[in-house]
């Protein structure tokens, strides 16, 4: 268990006793294998930031109405993806969908293809449609469709499952998803949701939590242990393993002390 942040404990001193339903997400760890040790992308969130305020987290964000559209996808369909994720099929293939777009908007890396077997190589040359998709102008469906790409649900892995506590005044109820870079592909500029973005060794990024050079939550920190753990097995093949379940933290009270309980205080 840990004791409560100073955020936390302004955060509880302000709740009224009302719970919040959580907002449906999803994020994705991208992994990449460099020369010095296996590597994750983490983005800082801006200081300015309602939810996560300058937190280094991984690409994603809330299911949007559109992710709900139907899209041209290849690998697993939403039924197997409901099945692993204990979900509904139209939550399953939104999930996908939101993983897929919101990894897009946030970093310029593409999980898509002209086929089943084929991923996009460098997409500078979709700028312009990235903007627009995170402007909501158009859907991810929509920009698959007109570029003819098919959406690549077999380059995801699901990982974890966590829903925020109940006292905080935002919450989301957030799937973890892994994937490996895809061959050709570099990230490209940052939204203005972010204010610093790179590639940094597992073991590195848990050192500067345990130094204090990076913050992040607890649902980061514990997916990098568990990350660590796996060496340099395949990502899709430790994921391929383990059971999703859910994990939602909770507040509880010892010898008049507030703590959260739960997984991800291994550092």
């Amino acid at each position: 268990m840990r004791t409560l942040s100073a955020q936390q404990v302004a955060q509880l001193a302000r709740w009224d006793g009302r719970v919040v339903q959580p907002r449906d997400a999803a994020t994705v760890v991208i992994i990449r294998d460099g020369p010095a040790g296996r590597e994750t992308f983490l983005i800082r969130r801006q200081p300015t930031m309602a939810f996560a305020a300058g937190m280094y987290v991984f690409p994603g964000g809330g299911v949007q109405d559109s992710d709900y559209a139907p899209v041209p996808w290849a690998g697993p369909g939403p039924p197997w993806w409901a099945e692993r994720l204990s979900c509904a099929e139209g939550l399953a293939g939104a999930l996908v969908v939101a993983a897929v777009r919101e990894v897009f908007e946030e970093t310029g890396l593409l999980l898509a293809g002209p086929d089943e077997t084929t991923v996009i190589g460098e997409v500078a040359g979709l700028s312009p449609a990235r903007r627009s998709l995170e402007a909501r102008d158009i859907s991810l469906a929509a920009f698959l469709r007109d570029h003819g790409l098919k959406l690549r649900a077999d380059l995801l892995s699901p990982w974890a499952h966590w829903i925020t506590p109940e006292f905080q005044p935002r919450r989301f109820d957030t799937r973890f998803f892994v994937a490996m870079l895809p061959a050709g592909q570099s990230v490209g500029d940052l939204t203005t949701e972010s204010d610093r973005g790179q590639w940094v060794r597992i073991e590195q990024a848990l050192a500067d939590v345990r130094n204090g050079a990076m913050q992040m939550m607890r649902p980061t920190r514990h997916t990098l242990t568990e990350l660590l753990a796996v060496g340099n097995r395949p990502v899709a093949e430790a994921a391929a393993g383990r059971a999703v379940t859910t994990v939602a933290p909770r507040l509880v009270e010892i010898d008049g002390v507030r703590y959260i309980d739960g997984p991800g205080e291994d550092l």
